[in-house]
């Protein structure tokens, strides 16, 4: 432990002997003074890691002193110690940002445990945290074997969380172990969804919860339950993601949190419109072909959500007011929140973000962009302050003072593509990095997920020839004519359209106002 220097200030010093001595032998050096004006003028002259200060001395009261140490030193911990019960001078306190606060009569083990909480935080923590996921660890790998779909649902988290509890620790060894695990679990995941993936489309009992079946199953019934609703979509929202602007939302809502299982390929032209439609690919292609637009036509693959979702509703017979509104900017998403109160009087408002998918795209086109967001611990914290500061923020607290349930999830995720993986296909065949479609398709069969009948995965069949190929884990498709480009401009950036646990195991939440 190193030798970290406390002030103590207290006008009955000599009373606190013993508790410095104690301190002392835990070898923590201290500087006692008997006065509020002496504990400012030591701030002065000398860095202490942290201070305690009595709330009631002779002079300037602990208080006042607070405020003058902050001036000094803002970044000084300090502790308020007082024998007052007093709520204002707590919250005064509190308010002033001190790290703790004792109510005298204190023992020696409590200083202890207030220092420790304070300046050891970080190491006891980050022991904590090793121990409990190497506890985690065996059995994490252990569930991948013989895990269902619930189970793998359940295995994401636990990486999910660890990642993220990891993340604050610092740890680079640990990082890379998790990073190993969380490779292995990908690799096995992908085999698990090549086993069962078609049965799931026939099979709606034994099968996860699917993009073309969240409405009904989950949505709908909250809907009927409501006076008014909100479902809001944020495209290309991570689990991690999730997690790290859920705590933002706790003290407005009550949230009740799931995940589903997004469809093939994890892209949004499939995946956000079969959220909408109630309808796999290949139906919407059928039941709707003014609306659908085939991979090899020209023309915006989601221009008819509000059309796919109307067509839903009469479907499931839920004749009801009903308005859609894709945010694009920051600007549509202030227009958004000035007109939500007209918004009330319909039964389903639901909202489409892209801001998080637009993120993915700039951080692999733009170089400041991929500097900011380096890696998914800067992703998920760029994603945290857009919504911190996001109109979309500030929407979902007005509807928590209004007492407006909501609805927020999204289509599909993205995954952290890292390895470069060699295929050859025709002119016709998509730009896509994380999957193709085309009736030419070479590579090699491993490490890849191929729907050699796309009517098996309910996928339009342009031709008698046409095929699906789907990287899994962390790849991404390159073509060896541009193979170094390909590698260059596309390793390690964020990509959807594949399988991996990052795309297809996907949050839905709840969300009722306190």
């Amino acid at each position: 432990m190193a030798n970290h220097s406390i002030l103590w200030a207290d006008d009955e010093i000599e009373l606190l002997k013993p508790h410095i001595l104690f301190l002392e032998g835990k070898g923590y050096q201290v500087t006692s003074v008997n006065s509020g004006s002496d504990a400012v003028d030591k701030c002065k002259e000398d860095h202490f890691d942290v201070v305690f200060l009595d709330e009631n001395m002779p002079g300037i009261t602990g208080l006042q002193a607070l405020e003058e140490i902050k001036g000094i030193r803002p970044d000084v911990p300090v502790v308020m110690i007082t024998k007052s019960e007093e709520e204002h001078i707590m919250e005064e306190a509190i308010g002033a940002k001190i790290e703790d606060y004792l109510i005298k009569p204190i023992n020696p083990n409590q200083i202890l445990l207030s220092v420790k909480k304070i300046l050891d935080r970080k190491r006891l923590v980050t022991e904590k945290t090793n121990t409990s996921y190497q506890q985690d660890f065996q059995s994490i790998t252990m569930s991948m074997y013989d895990a269902d779909h619930e189970g793998w649902a359940d295995i994401f988290k636990k990486l999910v969380h660890w990642d993220i509890a990891i993340e604050e620790t610092e740890n680079k060894s640990m990082k890379e172990v998790l990073q190993m695990q969380k490779t292995e679990a990908n690799a096995n995941f992908a085999k698990f969804v090549e086993k069962n993936y078609v049965d799931w489309l026939n099979d709606e009992d034994n099968s996860p919860v699917l993009s073309h079946q969240v409405f009904k199953k989950w949505v709908a019934p909250k809907v009927l339950d409501s006076d008014s609703l909100f479902l809001i979509v944020v495209d290309n929202l991570r689990l991690d993601q999730w997690k790290v602007i859920q705590p933002l939302l706790s003290s407005y809502f009550s949230i009740d949190e799931s995940t589903y299982y997004s469809i093939l390929p994890t892209a949004t032209m499939y995946a956000r419109n079969a959220l909408f439609s109630g309808l796999l690919p290949s139906e919407m292609q059928k039941k709707f072909p003014q609306y659908w637009v085939d991979e090899d036509k020209e023309g915006s693959k989601n221009s008819f959500e509000k059309e796919f979702l109307e067509a839903n509703l009469k479907r499931l017979g839920m004749d009801m007011r009903v308005s859609y509104h894709k945010i694009l900017n920051s600007s549509q998403g202030k227009d958004v929140f000035e007109q939500a109160n007209n918004l009330l009087s319909n039964k389903l408002n639901t909202l489409v973000y892209n801001f998080v998918d637009m993120l993915s795209h700039a951080r692999t086109d733009t170089q400041m962009v991929k500097e900011l967001a380096a890696d998914e611990t800067a992703y998920r914290s760029i994603t945290k302050s857009w919504f911190e500061n996001s109109s979309l923020f500030e929407l979902l607290r007005w509807l928590a003072d209004k007492k407006i349930p909501v609805v927020l999830t999204t289509d599909h995720g993205t995954v952290y593509a890292r390895r470069p993986y060699k295929i050859v296909g025709d002119r016709s065949t998509n730009t896509n990095l994380r999957y193709k479609f085309g009736k030419s398709l070479s590579y090699d069969g491993k490490n890849a997920f191929t729907a050699k009948k796309p009517e098996d995965f309910y996928l339009p069949k342009v031709n008698v020839s046409t095929s699906y190929v789907f990287a899994t884990e962390d790849y991404f498709f390159a073509y060896p004519n541009n193979y170094n480009h390909y590698v260059k401009y596309y390793t390690d950036t964020f990509q959807h359209g594949g399988v991996s646990l990052e795309e297809m195991i996907i949050p839905f939440a709840f969300l009722s106002p306190k």
